[in-house]
């Protein structure tokens, strides 16, 4: 599959939700609970693309297959050089690089703008998730152990680390 990477414009915001939507109501990947709408996504493309970055994945004919973004880790200044990560691809083009090649291009934007480590929350299990952080340089910290409530039961969290 051939694919490319760019900044997330505003214009993406639609397509950005919708392939958010089920990675909020089928499963507990994401802790919300209510998918943002295109508004809402546009907000934060527009929030953390310019405050750490916000990439997307387009196919040839300029369908977005998947989206990566840093964004605050904590609020305090010590955090200021510390960024948390996430990465979301369509379920219908996954396991075909497009994660993988999205953090390799977002990481150097990072390092870019001086941050020298990014975090992952995972939420437990989740293997593939896990494989493909390993892949691109995450280790593991630590789990928050029945950190959150979703879809009726607890759910761990598993925190993965990168220095950029």
């Amino acid at each position: 599959m051939t694919f490319s990477i760019r900044p997330a414009l505003i214009a993406d915001a639609a397509r950005c939700a919708e392939i958010y939507r089920p990675f909020v109501t089928d499963g507990w990947t994401s802790f919300e609970t209510d998918p943002p709408d295109a508004g809402e996504m546009a907000s934060r493309i527009a929030a953390y693309g310019a405050s750490h970055a916000w990439l997307v994945a387009q196919d040839a004919d300029g369908l977005i297959l998947g989206y990566a973004y840093g964004s605050p880790h904590r609020s305090r200044v010590a955090y200021a050089t510390s960024a948390d990560v996430g990465i979301y691809v369509d379920p219908a083009t996954a396991r075909r690089g497009i994660g993988k090649a999205l953090y390799l291009a977002l990481f150097p934007l990072l390092r870019e703008k001086g941050l020298h480590a990014v975090f992952a929350g995972i939420a437990l299990p989740n293997p593939g998730s896990i494989g493909l952080h390993e892949a691109v340089g995450f280790t593991p910290v630590g789990i928050y152990r029945e950190v959150g409530w979703k879809m009726g039961g607890w759910r761990d969290v598993g925190w993965w680390q990168r220095l950029l």
